[in-house]
């Protein structure tokens, strides 16, 4: 989580669901007291009432994970989002097809939010990427095949900006608002993003953009992920034809 979150009250008890999503195996007080501010017997307390609910659970070596009712709720939440239903069955052909990951994914703020992953069945090098984890849209396909469709032009690639400027997570990110607008611009012409180790290095990728909803904007986008060893961008570029067909459902 970085820093120790300065955080009080009934927003102590949220980080904690946080810092407990992050630690799969479980966490000690120690270990969450080292990431959450507080004091350990406040945090104790905040543990307890996530306990009571059902969202943490304690097991006999004095670890903490997140709870079966929380866990409940967030798959259920998760099956009611139909889309990445729909995207399932693409998800999994065009992994199968180009033996690298496909993604489904949708725009929240300045993050994507992936709803939907499928992994090559066969490879051993595989993403860290999981469903329902962020990653900032700027620096992602599938992130500028949606702000495409948002933002039109520089001014209003400025005012998205107002809260901060974008992060460079790597030398090949586009950081500079004019040349952010200008790759908008690009992929808004021809109907897919990419992005080439712009936030992940050694990782390619290639995005279209789907539209299973009543509006205007995307419903979200579908990417393929690619270590670039195997599968660099000119690949996936070569082949778009045959993405555009999967994800429309052609045979």
């Amino acid at each position: 989580m970085g820093e120790k979150a300065q955080v009080v009250g009934a927003e102590r008890v949220l980080v904690l669901l946080r810092a407990l999503a992050e630690h799969g195996q479980g966490a000690t007080l120690d270990e969450l007291a080292a990431v959450v501010d507080g004091s350990k017997p406040t945090i104790h307390r905040g543990l307890a009432l996530l306990c009571r609910i059902g969202f943490a659970r304690r097991d006999e070596r004095g670890r903490y994970s997140l709870g079966d009712q929380f866990l409940r709720l967030a798959f259920s939440y998760h099956e009611q989002q139909t889309d990445h239903l729909r995207a399932q069955p693409i998800l999994a052909a065009l992994a199968q097809r180009f033996g690298e990951t496909a993604h489904y994914a949708v725009l929240d703020g300045r993050d994507v939010v992936y709803r939907g992953k499928v992994d090559p069945p066969d490879r051993a090098v595989r993403l860290t990427s999981v469903i329902g984890g962020r990653n900032p849209a700027h620096c992602t396909a599938v992130g500028k095949a949606l702000l495409a469709h948002r933002l039109t032009g520089e001014a209003q690639v400025r005012a998205w900006l107002a809260d901060g400027d974008l992060d460079d997570r790597t030398d090949s990110t586009i950081v500079a608002p004019a040349a952010f607008a200008t790759e908008l611009a690009r992929v808004s012409e021809q109907g897919y993003a990419v992005e080439d180790e712009e936030n992940e290095l050694g990782i390619a990728c290639l995005a279209v953009p789907v539209w299973w909803g009543p509006g205007t904007e995307p419903t979200g986008a579908i990417s393929i992920s690619a270590v670039r060893y195997r599968t660099p961008l000119a690949a996936l570029l070569d082949r778009l034809p045959e993405i555009r067909a999967i994800i429309d459902g052609a045979p």
